[in-house]
């Protein structure tokens, strides 16, 4: 996400030693994965990848199909589990603490966002920096420092996932609507 770039950037320029990864589903857009290529030729850092666990995906796609998530919420739920859920849990297994680009603004669940909280489900502190910040806001941070960024949310995203969950929103619509 733009957010994400936002705290990439934060972190490398300042040289902060704290490390960068990224969940890679399996069925992300290519403009997606080309910014780990941006990260490395900016900053000189290879982002940790995460992908999920192969023979979860191949049961799932035997047992359910390829695109079986538009069948129903269940079958999504699971695809995302296994794609995005699993492969956090080992990224931040063994972490004190972990850095997100949520914001308040995004969704009216995140309304309540803090700061710093306790993510009680992984027993860790979660810090979420950008939580106040607007939507303006870290575009213009990307837009000051030239950061990179994903080249879809010049096609209109807003709210980048799997390809296949993901669409451009519409003018009025919320920020996060394009996904699912």
């Amino acid at each position: 996400s733009a957010e994400d770039m936002v705290i990439t950037d934060a972190i490398l320029r300042r040289k902060l030693g704290i490390g960068i990864f990224t969940l890679d589903t399996g069925r992300l857009h290519a403009d997606t994965l080309n910014i780990l290529s941006a990260i490395r030729e900016r900053y000189g850092y290879e982002v940790q990848v995460f992908p999920p666990d192969p023979a979860a995906v191949a049961e799932y796609v035997a047992s359910f199909g390829r695109d079986a998530f538009y069948e129903s919420v269940d079958l999504r739920k699971r695809c995302c589990h296994i794609r995005k859920v699993e492969p956090l849990e080992r990224a931040l297994r063994g972490k004190e603490a972990w850095i997100t680009g949520q914001r308040r603004e995004q969704a009216a669940t995140r309304a309540g966002l803090k700061i710093q909280e306790y993510d009680e489900a992984r027993a860790i502190v979660k810090f979420n920096p950008l939580a106040d910040w607007s939507e303006a806001e870290v575009w213009h941070y990307i837009r000051a420092r030239d950061v990179p960024y994903n080249a879809l949310h010049d096609q209109g995203y807003r709210s980048i996932g799997c390809a296949p969950c993901t669409r451009p929103t519409v003018a009025g619509e919320a920020g996060r609507a394009g996904r699912w």
